[in-house]
C-alpha cells in the first residue's frame, strides 16, 4: 500500500507562511497610503518644510477638507505629526526614511512610465 507523500517544507510552515502573508499584509497597506497623488503630494511638500494645512491646501489647489483628510490619513499612518502653533497645526514628515522610499519610487516608476500608464489591471485612471 503507497504511502502519503511527505510535506517536505517542514512543520511550521503554516505558521511561517502565515507569519510571512500577515508581514505583507502591513507592507501593503503602507503602499496603499501612498497610493494617493495628494498623499503624495502632501509627503513632497512636507520633505521640503513644515507646513500649515492652510500652506497645503494653497500649494496643492485643493479644498481643506481634502486636505484635512488626507492628513488625518497620514496622522494615523504616523507618515507625519502635527505640532499646535497657537491657532495653527503644524505638519512635518514623522520619518525622514520616507524621502528614500519616495525617491526609490520615483526613480522606479519613472523607468517603468510606459508601462505603468497603460496597464489596465490597476486603477483608476489617474497613473
Amino acid at each position: 500500500m503507497p504511502t502519503a507523500p511527505i510535506d517536505q517544507r517542514g512543520p511550521g510552515h503554516e505558521t511561517a507562511l502565515t507569519h510571512l502573508i500577515d508581514d505583507m499584509a502591513v507592507t501593503g497597506r503602507f503602499f496603499s497610503v501612498l497610493a494617493d497623488p495628494t498623499r503624495l503630494a502632501i509627503l513632497r511638500l512636507l520633505l521640503q518644510r513644515e507646513h500649515s494645512v492652510g500652506e497645503l491646501v494653497e500649494s496643492l489647489g485643493v479644498s481643506q477638507s481634502r486636505v484635512s483628510n488626507h492628513l488625518a490619513c497620514l496622522r494615523w499612518c504616523e507618515f507625519v505629526t502635527v505640532e499646535r502653533q497657537a491657532r495653527r497645526a503644524i505638519y512635518r514628515i514623522a520619518d525622514t526614511r520616507l524621502a528614500d522610499v519616495l525617491n526609490a519610487a520615483d526613480r522606479l516608476s519613472g523607468d517603468m512610465c510606459d508601462h505603468l500608464s497603460s496597464c489596465t489591471r490597476i486603477g483608476p485612471a489617474w497613473i
